[in-house]
């Protein structure tokens, strides 16, 4: 297995001073063009790559940005992930991507190792366990050492660092209102994600819809918990016993598991109950029939996140200068619901 080339063997190979080559591969203004061009071709030729951690100790940089994301089967964060990969690739960086599995013990871990000088910065959503327990000093322990976080999604107001949002709330009140003006009276509330910003949120915006349009909540058409669990059961008692025309889910299973239901009782969508959800991922695509769905612009939120921390990487922002970024969404119609002719 051959060797990989120098900087210093190019230099002497070239008859150029170390200085000279270095600035050349770095596309350098005080090197002439005739010159760069011969030392790129030569380093290309003998497949020269840059020592990534010698450059990283001269500069105190390693161009590595640690990805935390709590559950790599969600659509959403895997969209987020995406928007994050293209912006860190366009401006030269790295990417290491830690999953914690919502645990708080692997969150810690995770960033206690990476925060060792592995990396220049943090994007991260947080896990539903250390939501939970609402123990965030491990990130205010990384913020301290001078290490920028960028948080998405998920945003205890507890740490104070960049983020990138969306407003679930009014995303939760337009769904709902979007029903109201589809004729819906009786519009039932589903989550399987109370712990979570999503679940909390969507019930704020569902319940000012309601209080716009001077309909009084039904405690018996409010369906909340933590998981799955139970969930088809609920939705089916809830059937039994209480008319609902509308339905509005915070999240995918939820709205896969209402689909399942409603299909097995032969119930009509949407001429009999319409459903709209507040995630837009592959299950509400491809159920039947697919779910009009609120649009979140998760690969937008990657990017902006991205771009804000790599900024601040770079000096391009202070450290101290903290932003919420707020990322507006879209209500995507679908086969769901009933096609409206007035806009709102």
């Amino acid at each position: 297995m051959n060797k990989r080339i120098t900087i210093k063997q190019i230099a002497l190979a070239l008859q150029v001073s170390i200085s000279t080559v270095s600035k050349a591969l770095n596309d350098s203004y005080e090197i002439s063009d005739e010159t760069k061009k011969r030392i790129q071709e030569y380093a290309k030729l003998h497949k020269y790559k840059p020592n990534t951690l010698a450059l990283s100790l001269q500069n105190k940089k390693t161009k590595t940005i640690g990805i935390i994301i709590p559950n790599i089967l969600n659509y959403y964060f895997a969209r987020v992930l995406r928007g994050i990969e293209k912006v860190a690739t366009e401006k030269g960086y790295n990417i290491i991507t830690c999953i914690t599995n919502e645990s708080y013990k692997k969150e810690v871990d995770t960033m206690e190792m990476l925060s060792n000088g592995t990396i220049d910065g943090f994007i991260a959503c947080i896990s539903e366990e250390t939501l939970k327990l609402g123990n965030f000093d491990h990130f205010h322990d990384i913020l301290e050492e001078g290490t920028p976080i960028v948080l998405y999604d998920r945003v205890p107001q507890e740490i104070n660092c960049d983020k990138v949002v969306t407003d679930l709330v009014k995303s939760a009140y337009k769904a709902t209102r979007f029903l109201m003006k589809s004729s819906c009276e009786n519009i039932a509330f589903i989550s399987a994600s109370e712990a979570l910003n999503i679940g909390k949120f969507g019930l704020e915006g569902y319940l000012k819809a309601l209080e716009k349009y001077n309909v009084n909540p039904v405690k018996n058409l409010i369906i909340r918990q933590d998981s799955e669990k139970g969930l088809k059961e609920k939705i089916n008692k809830m059937f039994d016993k209480y008319p609902v025309d509308g339905i509005f889910t915070v999240d995918e299973v939820s709205g896969a598991i209402t689909t399942q239901v409603l299909n097995k009782r032969f119930v009509r969508i949407p001429e009999d109950i319409s459903i709209v959800g507040l995630t837009n991922g592959i299950l509400s695509r491809y159920s039947s029939p697919p779910l009009t769905s609120v649009n979140r612009f998760a690969h937008t939120t990657g990017e902006i996140a991205a771009t804000r921390l790599i900024d601040k990487i770079e000096g391009k922002i202070e450290f101290d200068d903290v932003k919420i970024e707020v990322v507006k969404s879209k209500l995507v119609e679908r086969e769901s619901t009933k096609k409206l002719f007035i806009k709102f």
